[in-house]
């Protein structure tokens, strides 16, 4: 029979209590910033927490994976080394990297995760990444289906690992510069300010407005949940949760959506199987539109799509409850029910008739009537959403998910003394002897000593079965038990930590061509992102003649600051290569800010990418 192939459902931790929640809701690793370095500068945490974040996963054979994912200066490579070896000792499961210099270093035995800061989207990246020591590879979100399907045909031995679901960036991730143009805060850096959630007004080559003060930039939430299938299909592993800035409700809600959909899909497909240990048991039901999201996209998974972005609002749309049916001086009234309902407290939006997201509290609920806290202008018929369900998030700011680990207990005789046998899930198995006098009972004792093992609510186990060897109808008193229960379980802990193995992993040097080697001079321009001298030896190394500084250290004049797979010309039903009949005579296009800066678009049809300028 074939092995079955192992699935890690990946959570977002954006500190110590969002990573220990994730794995209390099912996540088979999370990934956590490191104290320094990550590609989240905002989500750095302490090696001690770190280290308490390690042993709560450990215990389920949960992962946790470190995002130390930033480029790197030269000053900075000592500090990194030292903070690697730190990690390393603390007992981190690998590391997430966009830097090569890294690989130059002298490091600890620990497997390395090719950030999606790399860039990896095509089979020649992938298979270099593999080649070069890389154990799991973070695939680009604008892969479709079958370009991960060809990735996994060529590489077949490498994990890859996919976003499915949270914040889509619009451009491909590492090679956006548009934040350092702009603000001098490089994303490369970890420290983006989300320039493509801003408004703009997009006008042609003459100055004449073709829209006017949209987010044309921002795009909607990615959401697999429902395509998870297909994917194991194509050959990913590992399925990541995208939120290392999101609150715990966030990592609560979704952690626990992706288990329960993930656990269905093996029930019925036993060649695949969990990665981590542990069933999760839920005081609330789980539900993706509950939490923030700005209305979700299957983005380019089924190739191109124009509905993927969210132009009237960056800020979270919810759920939508239903139409509005009449707006009267103190309420609103709901179309007739669709079996969603609100409650006091809700916070709702609509899109208003200027095409913005408007937002306000629910002070009262009658039925499909809503009492608002303030006068609004609503539109009828206009849809009605949730972004704020206040019963739902009272449930997640409690204890909301159990997770325990299966376990079986024998208890028996011989001839010297009694022992109580524990084996868990995992098949580890621990025995115990216990001297105590036999002593035959007046009553039956099998539901009493049933109730006295069973016991395990504080523990990380849960009792499935429970038999008995025993010669006769013993009498033991529930403390003595309880005290027998208490050694094996805290002996079954220890043997689980003994035999957990912990992957190991060396970078060994290598001399294989870089993809862009081979074809005369090759030259790594600023989309390279190579900051230091150890990242200059990498890919000299690796074939390439010239290496060029990053856009961080030389600012390249007429940059291209952002490669979009997301197109405005397509999303205007205006492209020449989907949609006959557009006419260019009026490009460039130009996107205009606020404060009036101006960025030039750019249109590759040929490679199907929309450029952006400064200009």
């Amino acid at each position: 029979m074939t092995t079955p192939r192992k699935i890690e459902l990946l959570s977002p931790a954006k500190n110590l209590t969002c990573g220990i929640e994730a794995i209390n809701h099912g996540a088979d690793a999370v990934y956590i910033g490191a104290p320094k370095f990550s590609a989240r500068a905002a989500a750095g945490n302490t090696l001690s927490d770190i280290a308490a974040l390690v042993a709560h996963a450990h215990l389920y054979n949960a992962r946790v994976y470190v995002a130390l994912n930033t480029i790197l200066y030269d000053h900075e490579l000592a500090e990194t080394e030292a903070l690697i070896w730190q990690l390393y000792h603390v007992g981190i499961d690998a590391l997430i990297i966009q830097d090569m210099g890294i690989t130059g270093l002298r490091l600890p035995p620990l497997p390395l995760h090719a950030s999606t800061q790399m860039d990896n989207r095509t089979v020649e990246k992938v298979r270099f990444l593999a080649d070069a020591g890389f154990r799991q590879v973070v695939l680009a979100r604008e892969l479709s289906l079958d370009e991960i399907r060809a990735i996994h045909q060529a590489s077949p031995s490498t994990a890859l690992e996919v976003f499915v679901h949270g914040a889509l960036c619009v451009s491909y991730s590492g090679q956006c510069y548009i934040s350092q143009a702009c603000f001098g805060r490089s994303a490369n850096r970890g420290e983006c300010a989300q320039f493509c959630r801003l408004p703009f007004t997009l006008t042609d080559t003459n100055g004449e407005v073709m829209i006017e003060n949209k987010h044309l930039l921002s795009l909607k939430d990615l959401n697999l949940s429902d395509r998870l299938e297909e994917l194991l299909d194509a050959g990913v592993t590992s399925l990541k949760i995208e939120g290392r800035l999101k609150e715990v409700s966030y990592v609560k809600n979704i952690t626990a959506t992706y288990r329960r959909k993930l656990d269905a899909l093996f029930e019925r497909r036993p060649e695949y199987t969990r990665a981590s240990s542990g069933r999760c048991t839920y005081t609330f039901n789980p539900q993706a539109d509950k939490s923030f999201n700005r209305g979700f996209t299957g983005y380019f998974l089924n190739g191109r799509q124009a509905d993927i972005g969210s132009p009237d609002s960056p800020k979270s749309v919810g759920e939508a409850m239903g139409c509005i049916k009449r707006v009267d001086k103190e309420c609103v009234v709901l179309s007739p029910d669709t079996g969603k309902a609100f409650h006091n407290g809700d916070g709702a939006c609509f899109v208003d008739r200027k095409g913005n997201l408007t937002g306000f509290r629910i002070n009262r609920v009658e039925g499909r009537k809503l009492y608002l806290n303030e006068p609004m202008t609503l539109n009828r018929h206009g849809m009605l959403y949730r972004n704020y369900d206040h019963e739902f998030e009272q449930l997640l700011a409690r204890p909301s998910s159990t997770r325990k680990i299966a376990v079986s207990f024998t208890l028996a005789e011989t001839p010297w003394c009694y022992t109580l046998t524990a084996v868990d899930e995992d098949r580890n198995r621990i025995t115990q002897a216990f001297i105590y006098p036999k002593e035959e009972a007046r009553t039956p004792q099998a539901d009493h000593l049933r109730m006295q093992l069973g016991k395990l609510g504080n523990t990380p186990f849960e009792l499935i079965s429970l038999s008995f060897e025993l010669q006769g109808n013993r009498f033991i008193p529930a403390s003595v038990i309880a005290d027998w229960r208490r050694q094996l379980i805290d002996r079954l802990l220890l043997l689980r930590r003994v035999n957990r193995k912990q992957e190991i992993a060396f970078v060994q040097p290598t001399a294989h061509a870089f993809p862009l080697s081979g074809k005369g001079n090759c030259e790594l321009t600023y989309l390279g992102n190579v900051a230091n001298r150890q990242a200059v030896s990498f890919y000299r190394m690796h074939g390439v003649d010239t290496v060029n500084p990053s856009y961080e250290q030389q600012p390249v004049r007429e940059a291209v600051l952002m490669y979009c797979k997301h197109c405005i010309r397509f999303t205007m039903g205006m492209c020449p290569k989907h949609q006959r009949g557009h006419d260019v005579r009026h490009e460039p296009y130009y996107l205009v800010s606020s404060d009036g800066k101006r960025f030039r678009l750019e249109f590759d049809c040929k490679n199907c990418v929309m450029k952006v300028y400064k200009t």
